[in-house]
């Protein structure tokens, strides 16, 4: 499909004095592009129009001005030679300089008010006019017919101008928002889907899900909290704030950082599932923003039924918000129609990450916008596996979901990203790839939304991963702040050259397995860009903090294997920092009756390795055990941990079940998934039973023999009986196989 795409403000910036000159005529159409491709090829059939008597709001926009300046002011607000290094705008500055003038701005609210609009809203940068009018009126003002089309994609209509709007105006505006709802915007999540099993292993929320705070251990792990600083969310819904308080009672958490919920342009900020509303992605993605940064200054949830309205108020706001995150998706008639915003916020010295979507690689039919836009750090999706619960980063993969690929509007390569392009074989080098960076997005999640029952491990996305570096970021915010009074800004060009420096995988974990379509490799890629945060490290990066003298410990392999009677081994690893010449000495915690610890050599000084010997007793118990090595030099300790799973010594299989406990009403039914592994040649069909429930439940397996050599899955169902008491059941499987036999128990809990 070939996008009909007019003058975006990348064009306009392209073509520099041209634009300067130009006077458009009385009636001219505004600078974006408004009706869709399927309107204006007849795909979409016409089925009605619209009321003359309904009423619409729009947002008519205008242009900022004086572009050429703007650009060479942008290259040097992030040029670190130049005197104007990070020195931002306030919004009144901004508006000064490149808002449209206050004649203008009257000009505009004149030329509504004698169409019969009524002005509802201004805005202090001038960008923004509000207004609301009869379909009639709207009609006349913008010489268009406002019909009614049958979605040729979408089982629905929508409503759409038949034609580009020609206003009577002698001056131009940049576009128009609200003539037409053919793309609704959806949150960046998707559910785990049927027969998936869940991934998480080592959260520390409910069913081993992970919590916010996990992605901050995992991804940072330091003393900076965000403290002073705050984050802003695109939401297009609003919320229930009990929904969050529920999240943190279940986490055994507290919630210190004061919450606002702002309403745009009249959206209301409440959210019930009764009025069939749902603030899932809402909650999550002030979970995973105050998990990463739980001592803010604020959070604000900016609530919109327009991205116009949105974006603005983020930009126009007081105090402003440096740490900006989207975890929606939409298709625009115009990609262009948002970078005025965009580009107010890199001159203001905020950043906006954005998620890249959770169908894989993109497509024309599987993109969602804003994602690709040159102005805003996209987010891609990972698989993360972490040491421990609450424990530090262990392992990552690309997640299957995540998005990212080649730009499909497009949009042009942006400078900063031109050389990462050049080493990425599969990447444009004429267009944006995305995403940028990358983080957790599997469904590995503890989840409390829509006034019900919590959830674990059964959303993912890279909406998780969007507003969990927002969170990061204002971590690195905050200690820039202490240092120079200003933010970071728009984080991209610098991300861009710490990728391209030899301190790359000190700053980045490199993600070099699993695709999303395109394979992660070394370096930038298409699955996960950079990779994601590697502990303190990035965040002193880009603020150019300093550590103070110190050391970390890291372990290699973390998930071990150890048959009975046997050692097994690890590798421990100092890495000092900033002249820390002390001795570490080494110490192991957490090792079950059986297993016994040594280190070869016991102490490290400077940067060095010791082996971790694990051995394990000949009756030690089967099982997975997390064993925390400590490091400690005075009053400086480091941590690091290794899951140690012993076998038996022959042949042997195991069996787990997902999730543990499940929730059934009278009469109902439930699944859980049985996962069987086997090892040391291990070669026999395993069979399936369950019991518990004193009779009143039937249970059928699905397999109910997991054929040889005995790995496998299993969906176990069980039936509830009408009269089954209600209280929590804990149900036994046993798997038989090869002269062994195996047990797990869940837990099955009857409501009415």
């Amino acid at each position: 499909m070939i996008r009909r795409v007019t003058k975006s403000l990348l064009t306009l910036l392209a073509m520099g004095p041209v634009l300067c000159v130009v006077t458009p005529a009385r009636g001219a159409s505004p600078m974006t592009v408004h009706v869709r491709e399927a309107v204006a090829n007849g795909q979409a059939q016409l089925v009605g129009r619209l009321p003359s008597s309904q009423t619409m709001r729009l947002v008519l926009v205008l242009p900022l001005r004086n572009q050429d300046q703007l650009q060479s002011l942008l290259r040097d607000l992030y040029d670190p030679a130049s005197p104007s290094y990070h020195r931002f705008l306030t919004v009144d500055q901004f508006t000064a300089q490149f808002g449209p003038t206050q004649a203008d701005y009257d000009t505009v609210r004149n030329f509504a008010q004698s169409k019969g609009l009524k002005v509802i809203a201004t805005s202090r940068n001038r960008l923004n006019l509000d207004v609301t009018g009869h379909v009639a009126d709207i009609e006349a003002a913008l010489h268009v017919n406002m019909g009614i089309y049958q979605h040729p994609t979408e089982n629905r209509i929508f409503y759409s101008p038949d034609r580009e709007p020609t206003p009577d105006l002698a001056i131009p505006l940049w576009h128009i928002s609200g003539l037409d709802n053919y793309s609704i915007p959806q949150p960046l999540l998707i559910p785990r889907p049927p027969g998936v099993a869940p991934a998480a292993t080592t959260g520390s929320c409910p069913e081993q899900s992970f919590c916010g705070s996990d992605m901050r251990a995992a991804y940072y792990g330091g003393r900076r909290t965000g403290a002073g600083q705050s984050v802003g969310l695109l939401e297009f819904a609003g919320t229930d704030l009990a929904d969050l308080q529920t999240y943190y009672t279940n986490a055994g958490q507290t919630l210190s950082v004061p919450i606002t919920l702002l309403s745009t342009d009249g959206t209301s900020t409440s959210c019930l599932q009764v009025d069939d509303c749902n603030d899932t992605e809402q909650t999550i993605d002030m979970t995973q923003a105050l998990g990463m940064a739980p001592g803010l200054a604020s959070l604000v949830v900016y609530v919109g039924s327009s991205d116009t309205a949105i974006f603005n108020a983020m930009a126009t706001a007081s105090p402003l918000n440096a740490n900006l995150s989207s975890s929606w998706g939409w298709n625009p008639p115009d990609p262009g129609q948002d970078d005025p915003y965009f580009m107010e916020f890199a001159m203001q010295g905020q950043n906006i990450f954005q998620a890249a979507g959770d169908s894989g690689k993109w497509t024309q039919s599987n993109y969602f916008y804003p994602a690709d836009d040159p102005y805003l750090t996209s987010v891609g999706g990972t698989d993360l596996e972490t040491a421990s619960a609450g424990g530090p980063w262990a392992s990552e993969t690309a997640w299957s979901d995540g998005g990212g690929g080649i730009s499909q509007y497009p949009f042009p390569i942006p400078s900063w990203q031109v050389a990462a392009a050049g080493g990425c074989a599969k990447c444009s080098q004429v267009d944006r790839n995305g995403p940028d960076v990358s983080a957790n997005a599997n469904f590995t999640y503890y989840v409390c939304a829509d006034q019900t029952t919590c959830t674990a491990n059964a959303y993912g996305g890279t909406s998780f991963a969007a507003p969990l570096w927002a969170g990061y970021l204002a971590l690195a915010n905050e200690a820039e702040v202490e240092e120079t009074g200003k933010p970071l800004g728009f984080i991209n060009p610098t991300l861009y050259a710490i990728g391209a420096s030899s301190n790359y995988t000190a700053n980045f974990h490199d993600i070099t397995s699993g695709s999303n379509g395109y394979d992660a490799t070394a370096g930038y890629d298409l699955a996960t860009g950079w990779g994601s945060p590697n502990g303190q490290e990035l965040a002193a990066t880009l603020s150019g903090e300093t550590h103070a003298a110190g050391f970390t410990l890291s372990a290699s392999p973390i998930p071990l294997s150890v048959p009975q009677g046997t050692v097994g081994t690890s590798t421990i690893t100092s890495t000092v920092a900033n002249g820390f010449n002390s001795a570490v000495t080494l110490t192991a915690s957490g090792a079950p009756t059986g297993i016994t610890v040594t280190f070869n050599p016991t102490t490290i000084t400077g940067n060095g390795t010791s082996t971790m010997s694990i051995n394990v007793g000949s009756t030690t118990a089967n099982g997975t055990y997390t064993i925390t090595i400590t490091g400690t030099a005075g009053s400086a300790t480091s941590n690091a941990a290794v899951r140690v799973t012993v076998t038996p010594v022959g042949p042997y299989f195991t069996i787990k079940i997902q999730p543990k406990s499940i929730s059934v009403q009278q009469g109902g039914r439930g699944n859980v998934r049985i996962t069987t592994t086997v090892g040391n040649n291990f070669n026999s069909k395993i069979t399936l039973s369950a019991s518990g429930g004193n009779g009143a439940f039937t249970f059928s397996f699905d397999p109910s023999t997991i054929a040889a050599p005995g790995a496998g899955t299993s969906t176990l169902t069980t039936l509830i009986s009408r009269d089954a008491s209600i209280a929590d059941h804990q149900i036994t499987v046993t798997a038989t196989g090869g002269g062994m036999t195996q047990t797990a128990t869940f837990t099955l809990e009857v409501n009415q």
